[in-house]
């Protein structure tokens, strides 16, 4: 099991949970430092939630079709982290609506 890739969920969660609270989190790379594009972050996370939903897929069917380097742990493991990162970024987008929404209402 992987455990590092792991850890780097819980920490990604961390600073999302610290930015949505309003806290100030110190960036997690140099790009929020050089104010790197918002939507190439969007879609990187996007693409990272993707793929861990595609690896938790394709190690429940390894599972399910009987491969011998696939261990039931590793497969609820990956599912949960995938899991974790679909609901992080059901929240994310939960906030961006309610963003767009509160700026639409603005009166100018």
């Amino acid at each position: 099991m992987d455990t590092k890739a792991l850890d780097q969920v819980l920490g990604q969660l961390r600073t999302a949970a610290a930015m949505a609270g309003g806290s100030v989190a110190k960036p997690a790379t140099d790009h929020a430092v050089n104010g790197a594009d918002f939507a190439a972050i969007l879609k990187a996370s996007l693409d990272q939630a993707n793929g861990m939903q595609e690896q938790a897929a394709k190690l429940a069917r390894d599972f399910e079709l009987g491969a011998t380097d696939t261990s039931l742990p590793d497969v609820m493991v990956s599912i949960q982290k995938a899991n974790v990162t679909f609901q992080q970024t059901v929240q994310v987008r939960n906030r961006l609506v309610a963003a767009y929404h509160e700026i639409m209402n603005m009166q100018v």
